[in-house]
């Protein structure tokens, strides 16, 4: 089979779409033919070496956990599901033909391949940080770097839970935030100040990782009520840095509720193809993503 593999830590060019033995499922598995794989920030940054320390990864590694398929090997001990069944879920080394899921759910009525492997990353992400940060109904809570796929999961959550959000994008952005029921201003000089126009930040959450953790602190005023997924800095700031995820399983199906329930929707802003995987971690890096960037196979 064909997979996106790293034999080193570096940029995108050390990404190689290489032959491989396929993967078989084990206890507790399923393999499915993959039909779309989730860009995700978390990817690049392993691929660049930034956990290594935290969590050693053997070289070469293969790339990407999030996948939409059809199952096509079931493991030891795996029941409710057969041969054929279109599931989105999280695994391993997913920018491939073939992977195996760990977590993985029915794939939502009405849903396409590409937009199901959307889900799953950035919908436990967005869960889990908007229990972590204590925002509550009737709270106001300001999310910073709102339109990629965290932030879209966010402001519909945050607005099905009864919570404010005040959005910070680009310019281009503006209006896609507003369409997801956020207050939206854009980042650049002087957007404390736009914020503070906006209402009083009750919590934060910084997606973006663009050196904002003592602005958020500042409008706060409690480092405990700013939570951060891309700055690895926030500690010195008293910022918590939530990296370990929760349960996959509790995210697929609160995804699948709300999808079902017209309360979420995230789009693809773009596609790749395998051979292209180099070129999505470059697009994904420079950010201003309105949506996600998924792989299809």
């Amino acid at each position: 089979m064909k997979k996106v593999s790293f034999a080193e830590f570096g940029g995108p060019e050390v990404l190689d779409l290489v032959g491989a033995e396929e993967p078989h499922a084990g206890p507790g598995q399923i393999r499915i033919a993959v039909r779309a794989a989730g860009v995700n920030p978390v990817d690049w940054r392993i691929r660049e070496g930034q956990f290594q320390q935290a969590h050693p990864l053997e070289l070469p590694a293969g790339v990407g956990q999030d996948a939409a398929g059809v199952v096509d090997e079931i493991g030891e001990g795996v029941t409710g599901f057969a041969i054929g069944d279109a599931v989105f879920g999280e695994g391993s080394s997913t920018y491939a033909e073939f992977a195996v899921l760990s977590a993985w759910a029915p794939m939502p009525d009405g849903l396409a391949f590409e937009e199901a492997a959307g889900y799953p990353s950035v919908v436990e992400t967005a869960l889990r940080i908007i229990d972590q940060v204590g925002a509550r109904p009737g709270h106001t809570l300001l999310v910073s770097g709102a339109s990629g796929g965290v932030g879209s999961a966010v402001l519909q959550i945050a607005r099905e839970r009864g919570i404010t959000v005040i959005g910070t994008a680009g310019a281009a952005n503006q209006d896609y935030l507003r369409s997801l029921g956020a207050l939206a201003t854009t980042y650049g000089e002087g957007w404390v100040e736009r914020v503070r126009r906006l209402g009083r930040v009750d919590a934060a959450l910084d997606l973006a990782g663009s050196g904002v953790i003592a602005e958020l602190v500042e409008l706060t005023e409690d480092p405990q009520r700013v939570i951060t997924i891309a700055d690895l800095g926030a500690p010195e700031f008293g910022v918590r840095f939530s990296g370990v995820a929760g349960s996959m399983p509790d995210a697929l199906g609160a995804a699948a509720d709300l999808i079902a329930r017209g309360k979420l929707h995230i789009p693809v802003e773009k596609t790749y193809t395998l051979a292209e995987a180099a070129a999505a971690h470059v697009d994904s890096q420079a950010g201003h993503t309105r949506g996600r960037r998924v792989i299809v196979v």
